[in-house]
């Protein structure tokens, strides 16, 4: 039997919603439209593709420390029922 982790699934749904542009000098920029604040750019998109999927998960991991809200993907909710402070640094 296959077993898959929730954030796993996340992570892939919302890289599925990925935009990707050629820019002007023939670089590539990547966003994930309900991620907001989600960008990243490469020299070829799969390079591109690679740094936003590390900007995707850096993202989610901040957000869940702080306790922001995040985007429910493909009826994935990542978010806690009940606010909890951010967990201090040690």
């Amino acid at each position: 039997m296959e077993f898959k982790l929730v954030l796993t699934d996340y992570i892939e749904q919302a890289m599925a919603q990925a935009v990707y542009e050629e820019l002007g000098d023939g670089t590539f920029g990547g966003t994930i439209p309900p991620c907001w604040g989600v960008m990243a750019f490469g020299t070829t998109r799969p390079e591109c593709q690679n740094e936003l999927r590390s900007v995707l998960e850096d993202w989610i991991v901040t957000g869940l420390r702080w306790g922001h809200p995040l985007p429910i993907i493909a009826g994935i909710d990542l978010n806690l029922d009940a606010p909890r402070e951010p967990v201090e640094s040690r």
